[in-house]
């Protein structure tokens, strides 16, 4: 048996695993980035590439149902061709992946690419073994198999559907039931929703998209409700699931909910029960999320995780971050300089939603905090698009008059809340953001509002004469 040898070994090459493998090969050591199917994993393969389109193609279906209104007329309603709209997201994640900047950094890198390797598991705690047939030892190894759906642990549980299930189906359901609010099960409700299907979106706490700002959960809610979606709150746990001639039937304490499908969003798990981790000594958790330390190393010391796999911000953001840190402390042991306390999150729903920092109650336990809110109604662009659903909320210490937390609503909320990720990351005072001349009419000018209108309640002139 052939065994390769290298320095470093990352396992998985989704946005964790491609980081990983760029810094260590920049550091100089001689690595391979081993991945089970194709090349950007679960993220371009499944996860955020092919749903954004999919996410594009509802916003397209809520603009065309303005055309009246802006005095398009239109012979015939617009409908959707679903197999059609799939077969669109796979050439999207086709020319992606061909036109991938990151695929030409790992060849340019000297990486060692191997791409459908299969599952790959530890025999010992330098030796990785591939379904291929491949076998590699390495000095240092980092870990980044990404995740899965949570199951559910109730009889039935098995005919609920993955959201990846959901996306590609042959055929538009009629009705789905949405199980968990967070940013997946808000994500499945908002597009369904816009094609046309009946949506029933449950959780078990008392708030939707839970990790994020009251407000924002308030609004959020409202908004689903008034585009028709049923939002079920505080649920309780679920029962049972049961065949029915034309779906499931979902039993919950006071109601059963009778949908085409049921869609699981209930969590995440790490994807490491094939790794056989055992073998070189790796402690996980209960939920199988591997246990890393600051410097993001196991309880083996050669051996480092991201992303996905430890349970952190599962994200493509943050695991590029902390792919990045693995993939250097795997190469040198040395930390890299990476900012941890700014890392916006968004989700391309209707309305969008994002936050960058500290949410308001969160910030409240630390400082001295000014809070200070513009909405879309009264800012121009949203009012020429029509679509003034959504707020821009900051968060600002009195002390410093610094940004400690932006969280937007509303129509390219996402792209909003990046302009907060860089006036955070650069330091920037209220009074320094709200001096910027923002080109006009865009969505962007919702956060200089928002800024100018801190500035005014802390009593601060935006000029001061010299």
């Amino acid at each position: 048996m052939s065994i390769q040898q290298f320095g470093v070994a990352v396992i998985g090459a989704g946005p964790a695993g491609t980081a990983a493998a760029l810094r260590a090969a920049d550091l100089g050591a001689k690595t391979a980035l081993i991945t089970r199917g194709a090349f950007g994993g679960m993220s371009a393969n499944e996860g955020p590439i092919p749903v954004r389109t999919l996410a594009h193609a509802a916003r397209l279906a809520r603009e065309a149902r303005q055309l009246a209104r802006y005095g398009i007329v239109a012979n015939e309603p617009p409908s959707l061709d679903y197999a059609r709209l799939l077969a669109r997201a796979r050439d999207v994640v086709s020319e992606a992946r061909e036109k991938s900047t990151l695929l030409k950094q790992i060849e340019a890198a000297g990486v060692a690419l191997f791409e459908r390797a299969g599952t790959a598991r530890f025999s010992d705690a330098h030796t990785m073994e591939c379904e291929s047939g491949l076998v590699l030892q390495a000095g240092a190894v980092v870990v980044c198999t990404g995740g899965i759906s949570r199951p559910l642990q109730i009889p039935g549980g098995d005919l609920a559907v993955t959201p990846a299930d959901a996306f590609s189906l042959a055929a538009l359901p009629n009705s789905l039931l949405v199980i968990g609010a967070g940013a997946t099960g808000m994500q499945v409700a908002s597009i369904f929703n816009a094609f046309g299907t009946a949506i029933v979106l449950c959780q078990t706490g008392p708030r939707i998209a839970p990790t994020e700002d009251e407000d924002v959960c308030t609004e959020l809610a409202r908004a689903y409700r008034e585009d028709g979606i049923d939002v079920y709150e505080q649920c309780g746990p679920i029962r049972a699931i049961e065949a029915t001639p034309n779906g499931v039937r979902t039993a919950f304490a006071d109601r059963s909910i009778e949908t085409q499908f049921a869609v699981r969003c209930a969590g995440w798990l790490a994807d490491t029960t094939a790794l056989n981790l055992a073998a070189a000594g790796v402690t996980i958790d209960e939920r199988g999320f591997i246990a890393v330390d600051e410097h993001l190393r196991t309880s083996v010391s050669h051996i480092y995780a991201a992303g996905d796999a430890i349970g952190r911000e599962m994200l493509v953001p943050q695991a590029v971050r902390d792919g990045y840190l693995a993939g250097g402390y795997a190469a040198s042991g040395k930390p890299s300089g990476v900012p941890h306390d700014v890392e916006p999150i968004g989700s391309f729903t209707d309305p969008e939603y994002a936050r960058v920092g500290l949410t308001e109650a969160r910030a409240r336990e630390r400082y001295d905090v000014l809070v200070s809110v513009a909405t879309y109604d009264e800012t121009t662009r949203p009012i020429i698009d029509g679509r003034t659903r959504g707020f821009c909320k900051l968060v600002v210490d009195r002390v410093t008059l610094e940004i400690l937390g932006c969280h937007v609503v509303g129509e390219r909320a996402v792209e909003v809340s990046q302009m907060a990720a860089i006036a955070m990351t650069a330091r920037l005072k209220v009074g320094d953001v709200a001096k910027i001349p923002l080109a006009f009419p865009t969505y962007g000018n919702v956060f200089g509002r928002a800024a100018l209108r801190a500035l005014h309640q802390l009593g601060e002139p935006l000029f001061v004469e010299t």
